[in-house]
């Protein structure tokens, strides 16, 4: 039985020679359908297989052939978690540029894991989209090969850990924010400054309480331990370990929240311990998201500009998709900016929680 045509072309080999489809099938210890199924994005192959007959395509040069015309209408966009009003800011913002370009997007979640499962991987080479958009979330290296063979470009929005220099990457300016949410509370009298971060795993969370503690450093204010608490980005956690600072004897009189969802936990927090914001305690959040202005009293933030971030990943990922050749790795950080509003104030004489 003949093979079929293969949907790549050698661009370039190990020799002068190309190798054919049979020969990569004998060097790999396989059947050459099962080099065609590799090279078609098939899922019933292997991963260990998979992973072999691409390494050898990969070294002998074969490239897709017509990948735009074989593309589906389709960006895939995956978040390791997809349940906030975050969420819906970075979908907005895909869905604009998806929109203009004629495509649709497929939404998926990892389950609150930085990598997708392999059978995610699958689904998306048979798939074909335009490209892959992943939120705080990352590609083992099996996953990024099989992407790469199958020409799908893909792009890290504000990524988990470092993606590095080869990945492109949309994120935002992380240390600059903390930095400014802290040195409004120091410039406002605050000494006691307390903050919630998010998941020490994720890049974008140091940056944050790194910032935090910069600011202090340059006020001459310590960073103490016992006022900060690590967090998970979730409106529970924020009113968890907000009610652990806001019952301490000698309680922060400002607390930056690392984000807005914890900042709302916070607020729930002082509520029930009788304290009133600003006068007893200023809150600070991060991502400025919608209900932020709703609140009571407004939220003092720091904006990420989640839709615009995610329009610049989406355009970027529709950019390496249309480059001819190998496209060089971009890696972009859009400006954060402080939104005052009325949750800050100078500190006034501490009162103690009622319990």
């Amino acid at each position: 039985m003949t093979p079929p045509e293969p949907a790549e072309t050698p661009t370039g080999s190990r020799s002068s020679r190309t190798a054919t489809l049979a020969e990569i099938a004998r060097e790999a210890g396989v059947s050459a359908p099962t080099v065609s199924k590799v090279l078609n994005g098939r899922a019933d192959v292997a991963p260990a297989t998979r992973s072999r007959v691409e390494e050898l395509l990969r070294a002998h040069g074969y490239r897709r052939r017509r990948a735009e015309a074989s593309r589906s209408p389709l960006i895939d966009l995956i978040f390791h978690e997809l349940e906030s009003a975050w969420a819906m800011e970075v979908i907005r913002g895909v869905e604009n540029v998806a929109r203009d370009a004629g495509l649709s997007v497929v939404l998926s979640e990892s389950a609150g894991r930085l990598t997708p499962g392999r059978t995610w991987a699958d689904q998306v080479a048979a798939r074909r989209p335009h490209g892959v958009i992943l939120v705080l979330s990352d590609l083992d290296e099996s996953q990024r090969a099989l992407l790469t063979s199958r020409s799908i470009p893909f792009v890290v929005m504000d990524p988990a850990g470092d993606p590095g220099v080869d990945v492109p990457s949309i994120g935002a300016t992380n240390w600059q924010g903390g930095l400014a949410a802290t040195r409004h509370l120091v410039d406002l009298g605050h000494t006691r400054i307390g903050a919630i971060s998010g998941p020490k795993r994720m890049m974008c969370s140091r940056a944050r309480i790194d910032g935090y503690r910069a600011a202090l450093e340059t006020a001459g204010l310590p960073a103490e331990p016992a006022l900060l608490r690590t967090g998970d980005f979730h409106h529970e956690a924020g009113y968890r370990l907000g009610r652990e600072l806001l019952s301490l004897p000698d309680r922060p009189t400002a607390v930056f929240a690392g984000n807005d969802l914890q900042a709302l936990g916070l607020y729930e927090a002082a509520r029930e311990l009788g304290l009133r914001i600003p006068e007893d305690v200023s809150v600070v959040g991060f991502d400025d998201l919608p209900v932020s202005r709703w609140v009571g009293p407004p939220l003092t933030t720091v904006r990420q500009p989640l839709t615009e971030m995610a329009e610049a990943a989406a355009r970027l990922v529709l950019e390496l998709g249309r480059a001819d050749g190998p496209a060089v790795a971009t890696r972009v950080e859009l400006a954060t900016s402080l939104v005052v509003r009325a949750s800050t104030a100078e500190p006034h004489t501490a009162r103690q929680p009622v319990e």
